[in-house]
């Protein structure tokens, strides 16, 4: 399966385009999922694996790669479903938050080529307990796609706190008239963000995607004119989203004259080299790979160019 990966070069331009590849794959039924292939790192044959000491909970055991220690999570029992009780199996093996780690399938099937556009986000039906950040019809299957930021809630306790030593440096009490846009399609990431943004005394507004970002800040645009830049200076964004990825977001912002003022931080678990190239493209400020709340914290500060107290 590992071939079947297309290069950075070609993924980069997928996502530039409001595009990406999605790798499909299935549980303990018929029912398919996907995850983008830029997380992924290869999938291969589930291999031996050691038993973690005083392990249990969702953490099938630990696999030794490449030279790495990779944890591998049974994804099937992560989202509630049975536990992978069969011979064999795929591994996906991915990149995330700064961490490698890999899901135990059933089976691996084909990747396939999409526009962010034509993925909906999880019905409303659905309500908060679930596992999906959004789903896309291909043909006559219906696509669920994984909420991986909620796995890794689950499985090990994310720090949000921003640290004592970062807002002893500022007087926090200034930012509670700025508010900062905070956009992402994981419930789990969002609330992240919007705590430790909170730590700093910034208010924070939240967003599902970057189309429901955009109409956002055009409408506050709108209401406050020239005040606008002053009191939403700052736009926190997810890239992998369904409707509009935060590539394309930022790309719409700058063209924007009303809106081409605001700072831009892209903010994802995709980690690879390419954001770098990809940042200047879209002409964001920064990127940032989840989720360290104190480097958050002091790049937010740093491009609003908050004085360090004295």
């Amino acid at each position: 399966m590992t071939g079947v990966l297309a290069s950075v070069d070609e993924r980069t331009n997928l996502a530039g385009q409001n595009r990406l590849e999605m790798l499909l794959f299935s549980l303990d039924s018929q029912q398919a999922y996907g995850i983008n292939v830029f997380k992924i790192r290869e999938v291969i044959h589930c291999p031996e694996l050691s038993e973690v000491p005083g392990g249990g909970g969702n953490i099938r055991g630990i696999a030794y790669l490449r030279g790495e220690t990779v944890p591998i999570i049974d994804l099937g029992k992560s989202i509630g479903k049975a536990p992978y009780d069969g011979e064999g199996g795929f591994v996906i093996v991915t990149e995330y938050n700064r961490n490698i780690q890999g899901f135990l399938v059933n089976n691996v099937d084909r990747i396939v080529n999409l526009n962010w556009n034509d993925i909906s986000p999880p019905p409303q039906a659905l309500g908060q307990e679930h596992y999906l950040t959004g789903v896309v019809q291909l043909d006559d299957t219906l696509v669920d796609i994984i909420d991986v930021e909620k796995i890794f809630a689950e499985i090990a306790t994310i720090d949000t706190a921003v640290s004592p030593t970062v807002t002893a440096a500022v007087e926090v009490s200034e930012f509670n008239q700025i508010t900062i846009l905070a956009v992402d399609d994981s419930s789990v990431a969002r609330n992240q963000v919007k705590r430790s943004l909170e730590d700093l005394g910034f208010l924070v507004e939240t967003a599902n995607d970057g189309r429901e970002a955009l109409e956002k800040l055009q409408a506050i645009e709108t209401r406050l004119g020239n005040d606008f830049l002053a009191s939403y200076p700052m736009v926190v964004s997810d890239i992998e989203m369904p409707v509009m990825d935060g590539y394309t977001l930022a790309a719409e912002i700058r063209k924007q004259s009303t809106l081409s003022g605001l700072k831009v931080i892209l903010h994802s678990s995709l980690s690879g080299q390419f954001n770098e190239s990809m940042v200047k493209k879209v002409e964001a400020d920064k990127f940032i790979a989840k989720f360290n709340p104190d480097e958050l914290a002091k790049e937010v500060l740093h491009l609003l160019e908050v004085p360090r107290k004295q």
